[in-house]
This record gives structure tokens, C-alpha cells and sequence, in this order.
């Protein structure tokens, strides 16, 4: 799979950031000591109050366009001061499958950035605009996707996301100042019950068709060949409406999305502000494309998933540590503070072969995904498959095998003593019957359990061949894996 980067943001973003770092706008109050609601686990990481918020993920590279820059800079850096309020922030997910991808992982890290500052932070689920689809970056019409299968793909998500909070709570937060709440929505909640002339009253006559039409998404479209259709040109409004609904609700104040979502932060902003005369603000985070340039995701076919039954926890960590320098230096999915990660590249400097900074970023992500089990689960299958470590494999569990060896036929047989390596190749098919499959052993094309065999006739050995979980791991050439799970084995027989 293609390694992802981060697409670079504009100059004016730059600007903006120029004018965020001054230390006058940043310095602020310091955090008061609040208590917790809920008892955080094991002591991790602290937000970084050496700078605001903003200041300090744009440092990061994390927030990279944050709207309307004036009243950003005059009135949203102040509302985020450590000691104010606390602000509650959105951002949406549509359920177009029933996961969330890597894609996702940056605009939840800016949820849990705005959390760990204390601030409210509420995850919508676009149960409702999921069934039409978002435009945004796209060619052609989404296919419509069927409201029961929106309902399904949405709790997936919303359970997706409860994990992504509890781990974070538990593994990542250090506690002392106020974590702040976490709330999930779904949009189909209002957007279902909302007449369609009373939605076009309450929102048609604030959006401007100049505006919606002028958005490079929408001529595109306009332009190719299939045009564009009502639903998908009405999708913006509807974001719209929710970030208006969110905000009388909820006391909303800012929405969050990925680079390509600003058209429709802005078409939310010019509802909520001409409805109610009340400023709110828009913060982008980068896109992760290929090295193509491909946005990730499941519509261009390259996603990597963060529920375990689609991406293991194995491949996810492969993917981190497969990243080039330029994407791990900036951290970007980590809560790292800023100092720590230029001291890991620095040494990094000193010994790239280590990849330190890689695995790293791989047990960061990793971790916030699938928890500390996760990670050791990672941990297990990479030494068991690049180490040949036979103790990592020895102590992999059913599950992870198929995991690792997606591809391999997991077969269960029933042991019989006196059973050679050439019984084994021929019951489960990896080798031909007659001389070839002979020939394939006698040659070095086979092993069991990372260990070369050449005897034919050689007996499986309890502990050598067959492991203490009752598993053997067949290999027939470079690439052609066989799980073998042997039934009725003696207590002998598995020691």
C-alpha cells in the first residue's frame, strides 16, 4: 500500500499562522486544578500549556486553515484561553461503511486535542446525509445508500468512536486539569423529522446560490459529464442546518473537518452567524493522501480501517512504521509533546536504521486504536512473521494467525502419531501428489513453523513441529502459508 502524506496547506494559512503564534495573544491564565468527573487511568500525557491551543497545533501542523481568520484571531484565541469557559466543538463523520478509516484519525486527534484542553467536544454521526453523500472531492454521484444500512454503518462508527475516547482516557490522559465531555450524535435524529418546507424556509433563504455554485466542488461537477444532482447539491446545506441545530442545542461554537470539508464549514458559518447573529468559527486539519496524491478512503479504494475485523492490529502498525521520515517528524497522530519528538529525530539522525521514530508513531496509533492489547497483539505477529521468533508465534492465539496470514487456508485436522511432513504438505494441498511434491521438500521450498525441512519422511515432533497451542505454521515456497489447527492432541503431545 501506498505510503500516505500530508497535502501542505495554502500560504494564507501560513499568515494566519504567523499572526496565531504571538506570544501576547498566547501567554493567557494558567489552567486551575479542577477535578475530574470520572477517574482517568494510568498517568500518560499532559496537553502542552506552553502555548493556546491554536498556537500550538498549528505548531504541530495539525490545525492548518482556521475560519474566519479575523474573528479567529480577535475572538476565538481569547474564548480558548486556559481558564474561559469551556467551548464546545463538532465535527461529522458520515457512515458511507460501517468503520472508521486512518483517513478519520486526524480530525478525531483535533477533538481529543480540544478535550485534553479542557474544552466539550461532540462526534456527529451523518446518519441522514450519509444516505445522499457528500460531493466534496468527488467525480461522479455517490450511489444513494439504503437507510437501513446507514443505521448499521452509523453504530459501527459510534462504537469505532467510543473506543477511540475510552483509550484515549485511559491510556493517554494524565489527569490533574478537567478532561473535558464527549458527547455522540446522529443527525438523522433532527434532519428525519424536519418538513422539507420547513427546513427550506429556515435555511433557503440564508444560503446564497452564487455562493454554493461559486464552490469549486460544485463546478466541477457542474462541468463534467454527469452533471450534478439536486440531493448531492443540496448536501451542503444540510451541514449546514446541523452546525445551526448544534449551536442552539448544544451552545456549539466551532466545527471541525478535513481540508476538503471548508466549503461547507463556511456554508455553516454564514447560516449559523446570519441566523443568529452570533460568530462561530471553522478549523481544518490536513487530508491524508497516497504518494500519489489520492486521498485515503473508502471510495478510492486504499482505506486502512481502525475496526479489527477489516485492518488487524498488525497491519495497522505496519503501515506507521512503513512511513518516510517526512511524515513521521511531524507526529501528527501523537500526543507527543513537540520537544520530545525533535529529541526522537535527532537521535533518529544518529541511527536511521533503528526506525525509531517509526515504531514509535506505529505504537501511538496503535495503541489509541485498538488499546494496549492491541499493541501487544502487533507487537507478537511482527516478530512472530519478520523475527521468526517461534515464542511470539507459539503464544499467538487463533485469531491472530488468521489475522496475519489473511490469505492462508486455516484447516483443522485430527492428529495421528507416526504423521510425516509429506502426510502434512499432501492433506492440506500444498504440494502435488507424486515425485513434484517430494521434490519440494527434498529442494528447501517447505518449512513448518519458520524451520526448513527436507526430510519427507521425517515425523511432526511435538514442540518442534507442532506448537504448545496445538498450531503449525506450513509454508510452500515464499509466499503460500497453511494454518494448521490439530485436534484431539494429547497433553504429551502439545508439551
Amino acid at each position: 500500500m501506498a505510503a500516505p502524506a500530508l497535502r501542505a496547506g495554502q500560504r494564507r494559512v501560513v499568515a494566519l499562522g504567523a499572526r496565531l503564534v504571538r506570544p501576547a495573544a498566547f501567554e493567557g491564565r494558567r489552567h486551575r486544578q479542577q477535578k475530574l468527573h470520572d477517574q482517568p487511568g494510568e498517568p500518560a500525557t499532559k496537553p502542552d500549556t506552553r502555548l493556546g491551543l491554536l498556537a500550538a497545533q498549528h505548531e504541530r501542523g495539525l490545525f492548518q486553515e482556521i475560519f474566519p481568520p479575523q474573528a479567529a484571531e480577535e475572538q476565538l484565541v481569547e474564548l480558548l484561553e486556559p481558564g474561559r469557559p469551556p467551548v464546545t466543538v463538532y465535527c461529522g463523520f458520515d457512515p458511507t461503511a460501517d468503520s472508521l478509516h486512518v483517513g478519520h484519525l486526524l480530525t478525531v486527534l483535533g477533538l481529543l486535542h480540544f478535550q485534553r484542553a479542557g474544552h466539550n467536544v461532540i462526534a456527529l454521526v451523518g446518519g441522514a446525509t450519509a444516505r445522499l453523500g457528500d460531493p466534496s472531492g468527488r467525480t461522479k454521484e455517490r450511489e444513494l445508500l439504503p437507510e437501513a444500512r446507514a443505521r448499521e454503518n452509523g453504530e459501527g462508527l459510534r462504537e469505532g468512536l467510543r473506543r477511540l475516547f475510552a483509550h484515549h482516557r485511559e491510556l493517554f490522559w494524565a489527569g490533574g486539569a478537567r478532561l473535558g465531555e464527549v458527547t455522540l450524535l446522529d443527525n438523522a435524529d433532527w434532519l428525519e423529522r424536519e418538513p422539507v418546507v420547513g427546513f427550506l424556509g429556515a435555511v433557503g433563504g440564508h444560503l446564497r446560490m452564487g455562493t454554493l455554485l461559486s464552490r469549486q466542488s460544485c463546478r466541477a461537477r457542474l462541468s463534467s459529464p454527469e452533471g450534478m444532482g439536486l440531493a448531492e447539491f443540496l448536501y451542503p446545506a444540510l451541514q449546514a442546518y446541523d452546525y445551526l441545530h448544534l449551536h442552539r442545542r448544544h451552545g456549539c461554537r466551532v466545527q471541525l473537518g478535513g481540508a476538503d470539508q471548508l466549503g461547507n464549514i463556511m456554508s455553516g458559518y454564514e447560516l449559523v452567524s446570519k441566523v443568529t447573529g452570533e460568530d462561530v468559527f471553522g478549523i481544518t486539519v490536513p487530508l491524508i493522501t497516497s504518494t500519489t496524491g489520492n486521498k485515503l478512503g473508502k471510495s478510492a479504494g486504499n482505506a486502512v480501517w481502525l475496526n479489527r475485523n477489516r485492518t488487524s492490529p498488525f497491519e495497522l502498525y505496519q503501515f506507521f512504521v512503513r512511513q518516510p521520515d517526512s511524515i513521521v517528524k511531524r507526529q501528527l497522530f501523537t500526543f507527543l509533546p513537540l520537544p520530545e519528538i525533535n529529541h526522537i529525530m535527532e537521535m533518529h539522525a544518529q541511527e536511521p536504521e533503528k526506525w525509531a521514530p517509526q515504531k514509535r508513531l506505529a505504537a501511538e496509533v496503535t495503541k489509541l486504536v485498538h488499546g494496549k492489547e492491541g499493541l501487544e497483539s502487533a507487537k507478537r505477529c511482527t516478530r512472530a512473521l519478520y523475527y521468526s521468533n517461534i515464542a511470539a508465534l507459539e503464544s499467538m492465539s487463533d485469531q491472530e494467525l488468521q489475522e496475519l496470514f489473511r490469505e492462508a487456508p486455516y484447516l483443522e485436522m485430527l492428529y495421528e502419531p507416526g504423521t510425516t511432513v509429506l502426510d502434512l504438505c499432501r492433506k492440506t494441498g500444498a504440494v502435488a501428489d507424486g515425485p513434484r511434491g517430494h521434490q519440494d521438500i527434498t529442494s528447501g521450498g517447505v518449512s513448518i513453523n519458520h524451520m526448513q525441512v527436507t526430510n519427507p519422511d521425517a515425523v511432526l515432533i511435538a514442540g518442534q513441529h507442532i506448537l504448545s497451542n496445538g498450531l503449525s505454521l506450513l509454508r510452500v515456497g515464499k509466499r503460500n502459508y497453511y494454518i494448521i489447527k490439530w485436534l484431539q492432541l494429547s497433553e504429551e503431545e502439545t508439551c
